[in-house]
């Protein structure tokens, strides 16, 4: 397999690593949004979300480095 198609199976996993971390993010979001009916809880968006999309990523980055290591880049 040539190096742009290992460059772009890597970049095609890790968008849909994070495109999993935002679907899992996104289970119940008005229920941690609205805790205990009070005023929102912003750190859902501001810290839940980015974790959660960048958690995704990389292990979309891992999963993938895993079948290239044992695929043996042959």
């Amino acid at each position: 397999m040539g190096q742009r198609t290992q460059a772009a199976g890597g970049c095609l996993t890790t968008a849909l690593g994070a495109g999993a971390g935002l679907a899992v993010w996104s289970v119940d979001f008005r229920g941690r949004f609205w805790r205990f009916e009070q005023a929102p809880d912003w750190s859902v968006l501001y810290a839940e979300l980015p974790l959660a999309v960048l958690g995704g990523a990389v292990v979309g980055l891992g999963v993938w480095a895993g079948v290239e290591r044992v695929r043996g880049r042959g």
